[in-house]
């Protein structure tokens, strides 16, 4: 048998570690509801290790191993953990209504445990809708990286609870996401299971929109019709800088995939007005999306309430929050206010464990759930994949970011098909980086 909790197995099934950092995080986590996928403890005694070890091969029927379990129990001993540059050529513009991208220019993160599990994360970095850059990103990044090569060993619970106090808030959010990964995909690997699986087993696969940056109406059809071929059939576009031009841009996208759906993703672009006149406008063109994005500011609740109201009871359109929901809090005022119907959660938002925890909350209040990202490669992408497959209680996935890139450096991973990508059982997230060779990006 290989020893799947590496050299100290039995250590690691029996600890619990005093750390305040920890206790606060198990208190957190304590008052969850038992039926969440990914909370579901199945590795409670010693004697559960042979059931973790038989359904950690590839033959084994899927089976939820429990994260929240892991967080309690698994000692992690860092050997290694480094961060670089990871810049990535797009194939046109990534222009939204707030901003323009020209090339990605994120932050990679390599964990790699005493055992010799390696993890890997993403940092990704969007202008004006993440907090940091990449000098910023990279300077945390190696802060907390320094911090992990020179801290005993913790448990999972613990050392999460660590970085989330060197790379607090929204505002340090997309570094502390990235080295998040990193350590739970090493944690992954050395119990020789696929995160898709970790996070609870629903399912190996997701389907995804693809998105339409603001471009002219002939780029758009152009696009479209791009699309159609490949078999998408859900386009997000991206709208809010001028109504009239996304009016005609939603004509011609109509014409070259008639049979798409569309979500419309303002991007804090419009006033809650104009949000309603282009949804009347729509209306009468017999175009109604299935989701309308943060259609005003992130501050403006009083204006997110009225769009939503109207676009729910008028057109049966549901209304998603993404730039007003950045934190626990958001959720709650979101839900207590019945402000609207669907939250997009990001990774780069709120971190992996806030994730978890905006999940948990927006479940028990009834609200949808969107999963999104920022401009990733197939590393940050498949990481939030992998995690919306396995909990499998997204209604819209909007995971489409690496497809938009004109390179990919992330090796093996998960399969792509059109729309669909397929998560293997290959350890953690299946993918990495030539770390030698990342400059080259």
């Amino acid at each position: 048998m290989v020893p799947i909790l590496g050299s100290n197995m039995s250590q690691t099934l029996k600890c619990r570690t005093q750390h305040p950092m920890n206790s606060t995080l198990m208190k957190s986590l304590s008052h969850k509801p038992k039926n969440i996928p990914f909370i579901r403890c199945y590795a409670k005694k010693s004697g559960d290790v042979a059931k973790i070890m038989a359904s950690a091969t590839p033959t084994a029927a899927p089976i939820t191993f429990g994260f929240r379990n892991l967080l309690e129990t698994f000692t992690v001993d860092v050997h290694r953990a480094e961060n670089r540059p990871l810049n990535v050529p797009l194939i046109a513009p990534f222009t939204i209504a707030t901003s323009r991208l020209d090339k990605v220019e994120n932050v990679a993160i390599r964990v790699e445990l005493s055992n010799g599990a390696v993890g890997w994360g993403e940092a990704p970095i969007l202008p004006f809708v993440t907090a940091e850059d990449q000098t910023t990103a990279m300077a945390k990044a190696s802060e907390a990286c320094a911090f992990l090569r020179r801290c005993p060993a913790l448990t999972l619970g613990s050392m999460l609870g660590e970085i989330a106090a060197i790379l607090p808030g929204h505002q340090f959010a997309s570094v502390r996401a990235g080295v998040e990964m990193a350590i739970i995909d090493a944690v992954a690997n050395s119990i020789r299971v696929p995160l898709w699986r970790l996070f609870g087993g629903a399912s190996n696969t997701i389907t995804t929109d693809i998105t339409i940056p603001i471009v002219s109406p002939a780029e758009a059809a152009e696009l479209a019709f791009k699309y159609y071929k490949e078999g998408f059939k859900t386009l997000k576009l991206k709208v809010g800088k001028n109504l009239n031009v996304d009016i005609e841009v939603l004509q011609a996208i109509r014409v070259a995939h008639p049979e798409c759906h569309f979500i419309l993703d303002a991007n804090e672009g419009y006033n809650s007005e104009e949000a309603v006149e282009v949804l009347e406008k729509l209306h009468d063109m017999g175009l109604t999306p299935v989701l309308f994005e943060q259609p005003v500011h992130r501050d403006d609740w009083d204006g997110l309430r009225y769009v939503s109201n109207i676009a729910r009871e008028r057109y049966g359109v549901y209304v998603a929050a993404d730039e007003s929901c950045r934190s626990i809090d958001d959720v709650y005022k979101i839900a207590e206010g019945n402000l609207l119907d669907v939250i997009n959660i990001k990774l780069a938002k709120v971190g992996v464990m806030g994730a978890l925890e905006i999940i948990e909350k927006a479940k028990v209040a009834g609200l949808d759930l969107m999963i999104g990202g920022m401009v990733e490669t197939r590393l940050a992408m498949g990481f939030a994949g992998q995690l919306a497959a396995g909990i499998g209680c997204f209604k819209f996935i909007d995971l489409d970011t690496p497809l938009l890139l004109a390179d990919d450096p992330v090796l093996e991973g998960y399969e792509v098909s059109g729309a669909t990508y397929k998560f293997t059982n290959a350890r953690g997230h299946g993918g990495f980086l030539h770390w030698d060779n990342i400059a080259e990006y």
